[in-house]
């Protein structure tokens, strides 16, 4: 059993102001001591901020969504808005759609016959992608191409949410842009940030699921405690997440501890004792194919 829901989670809501706090110091002292040092503290405060974003569409640090959403209303990442990243993301948590090219918002699979269609060119930047040097350095770029096609295709459509969360996100984007205009850090620098935080969070997303016949077993368990595993907000113990969506991240490693067997029986053995053993296995190796290799799925 875990602890009753309280009315305001104090641990997220003092990491969200520390979050906050170092994106401030990254884009003036610190960058006026050492460009280099202010780029790298505020990308680590936008990681860190996409996931607190995470724990807030999962009703995380207060009960009531609009507090949530208000808490995490500035658009530091520049090209996800909040609503687009919650709608699709609680979409992702249907586990039995998990890596299905189609109906998984989140899914790096592609359907076999779209995949022999496509150019050279084309395979084999994916097949890049699909090592984590490459979803490190070309990720974002290819990540963010093919969210923004996507997400104009649902506004030229006429999509009334999916405009109406660009609207917000775009007086999200105005503060950012506001407060950057007045610091020292430049634009182009800031750019270079936001890049850097969208690379940080690919580490993350690189192998949280996998093509699997049974749809309990595609989520990963990643047993490290270190400081990715606090950047990403123990999202790491992935299909504790997934079973427990509505558990505060810093509950989660006690959760998987008291019932460590149970997780990785479910997930049959999809397990990683930390990042830097997916570093030394994945980091010019591709940990599966582009084409979905259990499409269609059949349970």
């Amino acid at each position: 059993m875990h602890r009753p829901k309280p009315a305001i989670e104090w641990i997220t809501l003092g990491l969200l102001g520390s979050t906050y706090a170092v994106w401030i110091l990254g884009t003036t002292t610190a960058y006026t001591l050492s460009p280099g040092l202010g780029v790298i503290l505020t990308a680590l405060a936008i990681a860190q901020f996409a996931s607190l974003q995470h724990e807030a569409l999962h009703g995380h640090p207060f009960r009531q969504r609009w507090l949530n959403e208000a808490a995490v209303f500035p658009a530091l990442l520049l090209t996800v808005p909040y609503g687009r990243f919650r709608d699709t993301h609680l979409a992702h948590h249907h586990d039995p759609i998990l890596t299905d090219p189609y109906d998984d918002p989140e899914s790096n699979y592609c359907d076999p016959a779209v995949w022999a269609a496509l150019p050279r060119g084309a395979q084999a930047m994916m097949r890049l992608n699909n090592t984590l040097l490459g979803r490190i350095t070309l990720g974002p770029v290819l990540g963010n191409l093919l969210w923004l096609r996507s997400e104009a295709a649902l506004i030229a459509a006429g999509n009334r949410a999916v405009i109406r969360d660009w609207l917000l996100h775009g007086l999200g984007v105005a503060l950012v842009i506001w407060w950057v205009s007045a610091a020292p850090m430049t634009g182009w620098a800031y750019l270079a940030t936001a890049y850097l935080g969208h690379a940080l969070l690919k580490i993350r997303t690189f192998l949280e699921h996998r093509a699997h016949e049974a749809a309990r077993a595609r989520t990963v368990i990643i047993e490290d405690r270190g400081p990715l595993a606090l950047l990403f907000l123990n999202n790491n113990l992935h299909v504790v997440h997934h079973m427990h969506p509505n558990v505060p991240w810093y509950d989660l490693p006690a959760l998987y501890r008291a019932h460590k067997d149970h997780y990785q029986r479910r997930n049959d053995g999809y397990v990683y004792r930390s990042y830097a053993e997916i570093f030394r296995k994945h980091l010019i190796r591709a940990k599966d194919p582009v084409p979905h290799p259990h499409w269609p799925f059949k349970d």
